[in-house]
């Protein structure tokens, strides 16, 4: 069942392969409808705004989903929650990470992984206060 209405918003880190790959894999539409997805760091005026709310997108990636924004394992869990199981990926995906326990868990290994990525392949974390930029 798709609610009617706004289009959920996925904010993330566009430099980091494994954000990039979960968010084209999480196959959302099923079951919201249209998703957005931003890149961090596409100089987007909501991504500074997500800021000034204080949201540390080095931290985590923003879901924001019938007026609420989740950030970092609360967004991860729900993403998992209400993302399609009709491919391996969303399978295991919705298997280990809708369980909140396990989302806060593992979400800072998912973190550590990103962070060694973007510095295997020369990139910076994105900047505190991209207003400034």
């Amino acid at each position: 069942m798709k609610p009617l209405g706004k289009t959920a918003l996925i904010v993330y880190d566009g430099d980091c392969i494994f954000c990039q790959s979960y968010v084209r894999f999480a196959r959302l539409r099923e079951a919201v409808g249209p998703v957005e997805l931003l890149d961090a760091r596409s100089g987007d005026p909501r991504v500074v705004g997500f800021q000034r709310q204080g949201f540390d997108l080095n931290e985590g990636m923003l879901f924001v989903f019938e007026d609420r924004v989740y950030h970092g394992e609360e967004a991860i869990n729900l993403l998992a929650i209400l993302s399609s199981s009709s491919t391996f990926f969303g399978w295991l995906n919705r298997r280990i990470l809708s369980n909140r326990t396990a989302a806060r868990l593992i979400y800072p290994a998912l973190k550590l992984g990103r962070r060694a990525t973007l510095r295997l392949r020369g990139r910076s974390l994105i900047p505190a206060d991209l207003e400034r930029r």
